[in-house]
């Protein structure tokens, strides 16, 4: 099996995304201090994100358990980190089937070392219509597949493991979860919604059991999954490797949640203009014409 891979691409800010985007203040020293003989599960590993957070702690003494579905890709990032100093376990695995995700966990919990770290990073994006969406159920179901029930029914099976070692979970999620729902993106952000929901509300108790939670809540982000939406090439979006330092200092600072400095702002127009902000909408998908007519 071949192990040639696309290396990733750093994105460049431009003065815009500078202003929204700003820099993460990155002390590996104490990165290294808080992860040093630990292991770490990282889903949705073989591209994006997922790849990049494994890059950012392969000179640390860790051992990471990659999990994805592009086989080729996993192989790729773990001959690269093992240059390195990490230790790196993959598994091909599609979390949304049952079988899958039992022998991940099966596997996890035969390690002699247990789990410290979760980060839940694998989803799916879908931006389409409802109109084009009638006879399409399965966007649906597959979506919350992903980005629902497959980390949820994974962290019911880990949390014992993180319970034992007072670990950590990790959600990377969406701005969209904590702002006024808008057209076309149903599956998506309903499915990102209920887990931000469920994970929130779990983390109280999780405390209890001395497990520390992070949400991390970004906007556009230069990965694989935006590409398809040509629209999103003229948008701001993060730099995947700047996601990936906002992850990993939060491994060490523990800090509950991360969203951009301007999302609060966002997060008020969706309380206190919604309605208006609903008539902009409405207005703004009518000029698009009949969806119906699409493909």
């Amino acid at each position: 099996m071949s192990l040639e891979k696309e290396p990733p691409a750093v994105h460049a800010y431009n003065l815009i995304e500078k202003v929204l985007f700003q820099p993460t203040h990155f002390n590996r020293k104490k990165l290294q201090q808080e992860l040093s003989g630990k292991t770490i599960l990282i889903t949705g590993a073989s591209s994006g994100i997922g790849e990049q957070v494994a890059y950012m702690l392969k000179d640390l003494p860790v051992h990471l358990i990659l999990v994805a579905r592009r086989e080729e890709n996993l192989r790729y990032i773990k001959n690269e980190i093992e240059k390195a100093e990490a230790a790196v376990t993959i598994y091909k695995a599609d979390l949304r089937i049952d079988d899958d995700l039992n022998v991940v966990v099966q596997l996890i919990r035969a390690l002699p070392e247990g789990l410290d770290v979760v980060i839940s990073n694998a989803g799916l994006s879908i931006n389409r219509s409802i109109h084009q969406s009638l006879d399409r159920v399965h966007d649906f179901t597959r979506t919350m597949a992903i980005n629902y029930f497959a980390p949820v029914k994974l962290l019911l099976a880990l949390i014992p493991l993180l319970e034992k070692s007072q670990g950590q979970i990790v959600n990377v999620s969406t701005i969209n979860s904590l702002l006024i729902p808008i057209p076309n993106w149903a599956a998506y952000q309903a499915s990102k919604t209920a887990f931000d929901t469920w994970f929130r509300s779990v983390a109280i108790e999780l405390k209890a059991s001395c497990v520390d939670t992070t949400s991390i809540y970004l906007p556009l982000v230069k990965t694989d999954m935006i590409r398809p939406t040509a629209a999103y090439d003229r948008m701001p979006a993060m730099c995947p490797n700047h996601v990936a330092e906002i992850i990993c200092k939060s491994l060490y600072t523990k800090r509950k949640k991360y969203r951009p400095w301007w999302l609060l702002f966002g997060q008020l127009a969706s309380i206190v203009c919604r309605g208006g902000l609903e008539r902009v909408m409405t207005k703004v998908n009518e000029r698009k014409g009949d969806p119906r007519a699409g493909s």
